[in-house]
């Protein structure tokens, strides 16, 4: 299982959506670690720790929420948190 990192920021209708509460939730769900932070600029910025498809399932499960429409989406690898736990809502 090789664990990656990535900073996410999301684009569309993502604030005021339940946007980062999904994501915390998904998150928790399938096992991943990180955070999630709204943007001034109505963007939402995502770190995101876990297997590929572990982060893939938790974008899928955003996705899904009612209301939530991402438009585009940048995302970057970066350096793995070695003693994060849980997913946090900042």
């Amino acid at each position: 299982m090789i664990l990656i990192r990535r900073h996410i920021v999301f684009y569309g209708s993502v604030q005021g959506v339940g946007f980062r509460y999904r994501a915390r939730n998904a998150a928790e769900h399938f096992g991943c670690t990180g955070w999630v932070h709204n943007e001034w600029d109505g963007s939402v910025s995502m770190e995101i720790q876990g297997t590929e498809e572990q982060i893939d399932a938790v974008i899928m499960a955003i996705e899904r929420g009612t209301f939530v429409n991402i438009e585009n989406m940048d995302a970057r690898t970066v350096p793995l948190e070695e003693s994060e736990y849980g997913f946090s809502v900042r």
